[in-house]
Formats: C-alpha cells, sequence, structure tokens
C-alpha cells in the first residue's frame, strides 16, 4: 500500500472537518450516521460527555438532545418510530448511542455473553434465572420498568456497589438482548422493555452478519468516530481495500478512510488557515482527542481523564476540558455547574498566553442555563 505525506497542521485540520468541528450537522441523525456512535456517560459535572461531544457538532443542540432523539419525551418513542438505540461496543463495552444498522452486528456477543462468566454481562446467576421469569413478565405486562419497580429482590454481591437482584438481572438481560433501554428517567435512570417495543420489527429481523463482516464493521466504527486513525495488529486485512496509510512527522503510522480522500485533498490545496476564533470546550472523550498516542504526537497534547484518578494524582482537574483553538489544543479548563446557584464555577484552568477562552466559557454557561 503507498503512502500519503501529511504535515502535521494539514493533518489537524482534516481531523477538524471531518469530525465536524468546523460545519455542524444540522441534526442528531446525521452527526449519529457520520460518526457511527456516541459515547454515553452518566457522570454530569457541567453537562453530560455525549452532550459534549454533540453540542459543536450539531447546529442549535441543547443539552439533553441525543437522549430525546433516542426515546422520544416521558412516554417512549414508538418502535416504528426509532432510529437509534442504546448498546454496548461489542468488544469494549462501552455504553453508545447507535444508529439502527448496528443491532445485527451485535447478535453474536449477545449469544456469547450467556456463556460465559461476568459480574456485569455475563450469564445469570442461579437466583438471577430464578427471578428473570418473573422480570419480563412484569414488563411485558406493565411496560417499561426499572429496578426500582420491583419488590426488594435481595442484594447481589457480586456487581457494584449495593445492586440489587433485580437490577443485576435486569442489567444481564440487557447486555443478552433480551431487554433494551426504552427511556431514560430522573436521575438518569434506565427504563427496560422488550426489545420488540423498541426497536422496528424490519431491524430485529434482519439477517445476522458474519464474523468477518462484523469485525469489519467494527474497525470501521473507528475510523468513523476519529478519522485518522492507529490500527492494531490484524486490523488492516479487514480494510484494506478503503484505507490510504497517511504518514505524518512525529505519529504512528495512520490511516483514513479512502472516501475521506476528496476532503483530504481540497484541505491540502486551499491556502487559507483555520482562524482561531472562538475556542472550543471539547469533551474529555470528544473523538478528537480519542486515542491519547495520537492526540500526544499529532497535536503535541499529553492528556488523560481524570475523572476516576484519586484526587492527590490529578494533574488537571475532575472534569478537565481540552481547549482547542484553531490547529492547537492550547490548554484545559476544569468547570463545575452549580444547578442551585445557577452559576458555573471554574475548578481549574491552564491555557496558553495569548488565548482568550472566555467567550467559550460564557457559550458553556448560556447552554447549561447558567451564570459565569
Amino acid at each position: 500500500m503507498s503512502s500519503l505525506q501529511l504535515d502535521p497542521a494539514t493533518a489537524r485540520r482534516f481531523m477538524r472537518r471531518a469530525l465536524l468541528l468546523d460545519a455542524p450537522v444540522p441534526d442528531v441523525a446525521t452527526a449519529l450516521a457520520h460518526h457511527g456512535f456516541i459515547q454515553i456517560d452518566p457522570i454530569n459535572i457541567a453537562g453530560r460527555m455525549h452532550d459534549h461531544i454533540l453540542r459543536h457538532r450539531v447546529a442549535g443542540y441543547a443539552e439533553g438532545g441525543l437522549m430525546r432523539h433516542l426515546h422520544g419525551g416521558p412516554a417512549p418513542r414508538p418502535a416504528a418510530q426509532r432510529t437509534a438505540f442504546e448498546h454496548h461496543i461489542p468488544t469494549a463495552n462501552i455504553l453508545v448511542a447507535f444508529p439502527l444498522d448496528a443491532w445485527p452486528h451485535l447478535l453474536a456477543v449477545m449469544r456469547s455473553r450467556t456463556r460465559h462468566h461476568g459480574a456485569w454481562s455475563g450469564k445469570l446467576s442461579p437466583r438471577q434465572k430464578e427471578l428473570a421469569p418473573q422480570l419480563l413478565a412484569e414488563i411485558t405486562a406493565r411496560g417499561p420498568l426499572s429496578s426500582e419497580d420491583f419488590a426488594d429482590t435481595g442484594r447481589s454481591r457480586h456487581v457494584w456497589g449495593a445492586a440489587t437482584q433485580a437490577k443485576a438481572a435486569l442489567q444481564k438481560l440487557f447486555f443478552h438482548g433480551r431487554l433494551l433501554i426504552a427511556r431514560r428517567g430522573a436521575a438518569n435512570r434506565r427504563y427496560y422493555d422488550l426489545p420488540e417495543r423498541v426497536l422496528p420489527a424490519a431491524v430485529l429481523n434482519a439477517p445476522e452478519p458474519t464474523a468477518a463482516a462484523t469485525a469489519r464493521w467494527e474497525i470501521l466504527l473507528k475510523f468513523r468516530q476519529r478519522r485518522l486513525v492507529r490500527l492494531k495488529r490484524g486490523e488492516l486485512p479487514h480494510v484494506a481495500d478503503i484505507v490510504q496509510r497517511v504518514d505524518v512527522e512525529g505519529c504512528p503510522p495512520l490511516y483514513c478512510l479512502e472516501s475521506d480522500l476528496p476532503m483530504l485533498s481540497e484541505i491540502q490545496n486551499r491556502e487559507s488557515k483555520i482562524e482561531n476564533g472562538t475556542p472550543l470546550l471539547l469533551a474529555p472523550l470528544d473523538p478528537l482527542i480519542y486515542d491519547r498516542r495520537v492526540t500526544s504526537a499529532l497535536w503535541k497534547f499529553d492528556y488523560t481523564w481524570e475523572v476516576y484518578t484519586p484526587p492527590h494524582k490529578r494533574r488537571r482537574g475532575y472534569y478537565a476540558l481540552p481547549v482547542l483553538a484553531g490547529t492547537e489544543i492550547v490548554g484545559h479548563i476544569d468547570p463545575k455547574a452549580d444547578r442551585p446557584a445557577r452559576k458555573l464555577r471554574i475548578m481549574a484552568r491552564t491555557v496558553k498566553r495569548g488565548h482568550k477562552v472566555a467567550p467559550a466559557l460564557d457559550q458553556l454557561a448560556r447552554w447549561l442555563g447558567l451564570r459565569r
């Protein structure tokens, strides 16, 4: 495979544009189709992860927009009207919003989970096997239910925190594809329902792909997410016919989709550079910075999301947002939404001289309905 040589500035401009950071798309469905999935995270310090990812990519995006797109309002969206759903990436167990065409590629891993031990997603324990018929019968009769809708079923000693047996069983039935998330309630609570009441019949009845087709699909998700990608050993043969190797000084070997080459060519031939304008506060796991090795090599920015790092070991803060200015990542800001006081508080910040971040903070505060 021949290699395409790129200078770092062009590679950065390509990533910005290919990842929808230069020109937002009109709606969540378009962004989701472009990226293949949007990662979901429940932590809400100054907005949730998925909302931060989408607010720069969807014109007029409002907080909670992804959940409304997935599930509708207080009443669950009818199956026939759904265009997306929540589930986990097969080999990563990361919860994401998927477009409907992802469903057939999840079937094999759903089956495999029912055969293997695992406190979180593996086969049901003996007690959970006893509970499953009752849980499914109640949901069949009453519609979407959460773990709080079931009487005390005892505690599960093998999963997170103080989870009940009902909560653990519902979670596993979700991982196994026997239940799906139909809506979200207060405090982001999950309400589960039968798959046939969440997804359209045509999706549930679609033929299952081959293992090779699913392997190719999952690698393509990585390209759709990040556009410039490192490939692991064994991944290239699955996609060699549709990717182009890209060599950038100081970076590991990278690849892009051949379908992105016209955009890349246009950027190479365009003399104008990206105006710095208002910096963007990126999500902690934004697709632009998700691969830490590429972020370090290409953007010269070493970043770790420290939400699970012990406080005394944190360098940037609990929920630090990287600051993207033009073709540079110029620092980070750690905001916190004080909802009772309706204020956005800045817990920590480190930004290179010459870069004004006040407009970006004002935008974030307005988006959250707060004052700064």
